[in-house]
């Protein structure tokens, strides 16, 4: 039973890995759409590859987005708006002119004018009140704003009660239309005194016809909705496309048309949960590949919990973008910064794995996306970018030229693809431009995020690597004061591991500042190494044994002094391998020497490791001992270095120290012969010249 709960605690971490890993998949296949989706990829311009396409049922021909615009304009254009008629205009205008006329005949009776008017008023209300009754059986307007400037030919229809008519603006007054021919109409009128009448008829034509926006509306909406959106039918059993031929503007529609119906007509048919499988399959196949590279060529990654949700969140946030912006549709999808993906995990990891994860994040994100197969090809074509680019956030200025090569990749691939498919400029949708800058821009966005990614999940990066290389850090300092002799051991071996590193192709600065502080751990007992001794040699008056013993300490020292002072588990594993599980071989045989009569115990005289994994490590591991074991050299000759160099290494070889490191025979070559020529230069060893060939 303890048997079992102890394989089952030990199991923990990799079922919890594996558990994280499903729900990642999980939560990314609920994104997808859950309808069926179309099997054929087609563009304009471009050839058919598939088989004679057949249509397996009737669907109408849907009319294209500009003819759709065109009729729909056209309605527009020969709507006729609506005005609607005050009944009671003319009664009231009529009770109005009563009461003005009665008020001007008493000024005329005081005044003893207007004879005519004053002897018989009748004839001059008659004819005012048939004037008004006229004129408002026409229809005064108060025409709307947006109507000003239209043409008197310009129709409107006019509702007056139940019944609706059409009138031209030429046949409708308005008040400035009344007052400019009111005087010849009096005087017309064989009215006597019909002056008597212009001031009360001048202003008392108020509008009976004003326009309404709400019968408008309605109507412009019910000739709007009345607009089909298809124009022909394709019955079942005709052929829409033949194999080889060419998708015309026509064909295009016509296919456009199938592929709505299609999908319509298939989701309709087939299980949603069927669909959702088939997405839930191909993301496990694409994650399950991407959690096998990881595996195999990434093993820091697969095996810590938090670098591996690092790696996952990427295809989280971006899928859950994607989704958002084809949901909403108010956004362009190219306006998601995808390099974003190469330029971080470039940073913190190498190229190859920068460019695995952003093609990962791409084809996830490709079947989330409605964009097609171009969307695929220019967010590829501009991660591969972003990683030749080779972006270094110590470098502003390379920086911000990166991202203008990465906004020329976008531009010039979508420029191809749209001349491909239109074969003319005129035909290029350039408002995508828009979105491909503020994607560049965005872009941006992951000079700030470097850091905080680095605090969130214990990353290094180049930044914090040159901050931990300045001397002043209090931990370089106090080395410096109690260990000098290590500092300067340190610093040579700087020397050679930036050389080597630099020659693979390694990390320099990664080696670099690991170098200064892989002996930190001597500061405990400084004068027990050879270094920092002044002559007198503290290891003769103890025991081989308890040397060993604190020699070895100052690995497991070096790693509490680096984690009280906060150094990166990453450099802290340079401490821990730097001697990977060797011997203190000097006591080793010396106690070995002094005890024939008893087994000797070597585990007790052999570093804890583990051994080197990376180039980095290995680089260290035998920079160090190059270093160490050069100090014993007495004005050394070539051989001599070469020599050394050779011993050194061979023995880390037979002592099985680089079984595990990534450092292949070639490159071990050429970090050999890189210590071979700094040691030559640092010893002033000089070339031996054929005694006939020496300079004089």
């Amino acid at each position: 039973m303890s048997n079992f709960l102890t394989k089952t605690v030990q199991a923990l971490p990799g079922l919890t890995k594996y558990g994280m890993v499903l729900l990642v998949i999980a939560f990314i296949s609920f994104l997808f759409p859950n309808n069926a989706k179309f099997k054929y990829e087609f563009d304009k311009g471009q050839t058919w590859r598939y088989a004679d396409l057949i249509a397996p049922f009737d669907y109408a021909i849907k009319k294209t987005q500009e003819e759709m615009e065109n009729e729909l304009q056209e309605v527009e254009q020969g709507f006729s708006p609506y005005y609607t008629v005050d009944l009671g205009r003319a009664i009231e205008r009529k009770r109005t002119f009563d009461k003005l006329f009665q008020d001007q005949l008493e000024i005329a009776g005081n005044e003893q004018q207007f004879v005519d008017v004053l002897r018989n008023s009748r004839p001059y209300t008659n004819y005012s009140h048939a004037f008004i009754d006229r004129i408002y059986a026409q229809g005064v307007i108060d025409l709307a704003p947006e109507h000003q400037d239209k043409g008197k030919d310009f129709v409107i229809n006019v509702i007056r009660g139940n019944t609706k008519t059409l009138k031209t603006l030429q046949s409708l007054y308005t008040p400035q239309k009344i007052q400019s021919w009111l005087t010849d109409s009096l005087f017309n009128s064989r009215l006597r005194e019909a002056e008597f009448l212009i001031p009360i008829l001048r202003d008392l034509f108020l509008p009976n016809m004003s326009y309404s926006d709400s019968l408008s509306n309605k109507f412009r909406t019910e000739e709007i909705s009345g607009l089909s959106s298809s124009r022909g039918m394709v019955r079942k059993g005709e052929l829409i496309v033949t194999s080889g031929g060419v998708v015309t503007d026509e064909i295009y529609q016509n296919l456009l048309s199938f592929k709505e119906q299609y999908e319509r007509e298939v989701s309709d048919k087939k299980s949603h949960l069927g669909v959702f499988l088939g997405y839930f399959l191909l993301t496990s196949l694409i994650i399950g590949v991407f959690l096998l590279y990881l595996q195999y060529h990434a093993r820091e990654v697969f095996n810590h919990f938090r670098q591996l949700i690092f790696m996952f969140l990427w295809l989280v946030v971006y899928s859950y973008f994607v989704y958002v912006l084809e949901v909403n549709s108010l956004l362009s999808v190219y306006i998601i910064p995808f390099c974003i993906v190469p330029i971080v995990i470039r940073i913190f990891y190498d190229e190859r794995l920068a460019l695995f994860a952003h093609i990962v994040v791409v084809l996830i994100a490709s079947f989330l996306c409605s964009l097609g197969y171009e969307f695929t090809f220019l967010q590829v074509l501009a991660g591969i970018v972003a990683v030749l680019a080779n972006i270094d956030i110590r470098d502003t200025s390379r920086f911000f030229f990166s991202m203008i090569y990465i906004f020329l990749a976008y531009a010039l691939g979508y420029l191809g693809l749209s001349l491909i498919q239109d074969g003319s400029l005129a035909s290029v949708d350039w408002s995508i431009y828009r979105w491909i800058f503020i994607n560049v821009f965005l872009t941006l966005l992951a000079y700030p995020l470097i850091p905080l990614l680095e605090r969130l999940f214990g990353f290094v990066s180049t930044t914090k690597l040159v901050e931990l290389s300045d001397m002043t850090r209090p931990l370089l300092r106090e080395l410096s004061i109690k260990a000098p002799g290590t500092l300067q051991h340190s610093l040579q071996v700087a020397n050679l591991a930036e050389a080597a590193a630099s020659r693979i192709g390694a990390n320099t600065l990664l080696v670099k500042v690991a170098a200064l502080y892989h002996d930190v751990g001597k500061m405990i007992n400084p004068l027990y190494f050879i270094e920092n001794q002044s002559g007198v040699n503290p290891h003769n008056e103890i025991d081989d044994l308890d040397s060993a013993r604190i020699i070895i300490n100052h690995v497991s020292e070096g790693v509490q002094l680096a984690r009280k002072h906060g150094l990166p588990e990453l450099l802290i594993n340079f401490i821990k391998t730097h001697h990977g599980t060797t011997r203190t071989e000097y006591f080793y045989r010396n106690y070995q020497k002094l005890h024939t009569d008893i087994e000797v115990d070597e585990t007790q005289f052999r570093y804890p490791g583990p051994r080197p994994r990376s180039k980095e490590e290995t680089i260290l591991m035998i920079a160090d001992s190059l270093e160490a074991a050069s100090k014993s050299l007495k004005d050394p000759s070539e051989k001599d270095i070469n020599d050394l160099v050779e011993k050194i290494v061979e023995g880390k070889i037979a002592q099985g120290q680089l079984e595990l490191s990534r450092l292949s025979f070639h490159e071990l070559e050429a970090c050999k012969r890189e210590f071979k020529k700094l040691l030559k230069s640092i010893y002033h060893v000089r070339i031996e010249y054929p005694e006939e060939e020496k300079p004089s």
